[in-house]
């Protein structure tokens, strides 16, 4: 039986494999916290992918607090990258299978077409240059990885973008929300099923891949459809990014072409609404 390691297993996207793994029950999942699998701690980390022995390995655990990344600068680059390049020796060293995920944040966000793999990457914050890092120091070491770009991950789990704007459209009269940021949200259910589908490929093909759900949308769109669902009588407006400065910049369009993991991998990408109702239907 393959043994199947998720690292970052109490975040949106490792609580949502948690969720699909049982009916995975051909593999031994093993769900791994950050005391697990230590991120953060280089001299423990090899340690411990060396007790655990995986097979595949599902690196969902990431420094992914953007703002505070401006000045947690080491650490984020610990966990966003040194790590990365760790894991992927040790899958390379042990014939392991690695899925990484990866950012939209790796682009700079002046492109106005969909974004594919091999466009020219040029993060403008720390946490997309530590993650574009991670990217190129573990294709260094391995290239027989998969990585997947991805963006605007929200889940029924953790506190995300969507658990937010849905309790302050019931605490709030009025609310604005930027509108001059360009992209897709990842239901992060959706984005577990896909590395599952990738794992039972008949085929490993390794590479960078992007994936989201389908939709070209702004922030402010993406709460209007939040409230049609949830029917909340808040006013909403939509107002420029200069008017809700962040420490970090973010990309002002970072919409991904997934047409590259639809073709290969045959993976299902459903519309950004779909997944929304489907997510809003949890109570937890």
């Amino acid at each position: 039986m393959e043994k199947i390691l998720v690292t970052g297993s109490t975040g949106q996207l490792g609580s949502e494999l948690k969720v699909l793994s049982e009916n995975y029950a051909q593999y031994e999942w093993v769900f791994a916290d950050r005391t697990d699998v230590s991120l953060g701690n280089l001299d423990l980390l090899k340690g411990q992918l060396e007790r655990i022995q995986a097979d595949v390995i599902l690196n969902c655990g990431a420094y992914t607090a953007v703002d505070k990344a401006e000045t947690e600068t080491e650490l984020a680059d610990v966990v966003n990258h040194l790590a990365v390049e760790v894991l992927a020796t040790y899958a390379k060293e042990h014939g392991v299978k690695l899925i990484h995920i990866s950012t939209d944040y790796v682009f700079d966000g002046t492109s106005s077409t969909a974004l594919k793999e091999v466009t020219n990457t040029n993060p403008i914050n720390v946490y997309g240059a530590t993650k574009r890092a991670g990217e190129l120091a573990a294709i260094a070491v391995n290239s027989d990885i998969v990585i997947i770009r991805t963006s605007w991950v929200y889940s029924r789990f953790g506190n995300n973008f969507v658990k937010t704007m849905q309790r302050l459209l019931k605490e709030r009269d009025t609310l604005g929300v930027v509108n001059d940021q360009i992209g897709s949200p990842t239901y992060a259910a959706d984005l577990g099923q896909a590395m599952i589908d990738i794992i039972n490929a008949q085929e490993w093909i390794p590479g960078i891949y992007n994936y989201s759900n389908e939709g070209e949308i702004s922030w402010y769109e993406f709460v209007l459809a939040i409230q049609e669902i949830t029917g909340d009588s808040c006013e909403v407006s939509g107002i420029p990014s200069s008017l809700y400065p962040t420490p970090a910049a973010r990309p002002a369009f970072s919409l991904l072409d997934k047409s590259k993991i639809k073709d290969v991998y045959g993976v299902g990408v459903p519309e950004y609404r779909e997944s929304l109702k489907k997510c809003l239907m949890f109570k937890v």
